[in-house]
């Protein structure tokens, strides 16, 4: 069966884990740049379904550094119509 948040997640991973080896020892310019890359090239609709997962629990499996993007760059990264 297809699990779209678990794609999500890994897909969010594979971006964590590109700029967290850009800046190994900046994490806050690691974060801002992954908040960049989902803003720039994720569909509204993918930004807030990871979202959602994250505020449920449901994206367990987030490596740190971009739970830390989500969480701090939230504002930035929700679509318009989204709840607040």
């Amino acid at each position: 069966m297809h699990d779209p948040t678990a794609q999500l997640v890994r897909m969010a991973n594979q971006i964590g884990t590109f700029f967290q080896a850009q800046t190994p020892t900046d994490a806050l310019a690691a974060t801002q740049a992954i908040a960049t890359h989902l803003k720039s090239f994720w569909a509204p609709s993918m930004r807030g379904r990871l979202i959602s997962q994250l505020d449920a629990g449901g994206a367990a499996q987030l490596l740190p550094i971009v739970a830390s993007a989500v969480r701090d760059h939230r504002a930035k990264l929700l679509p318009d119509a989204f709840p607040r």
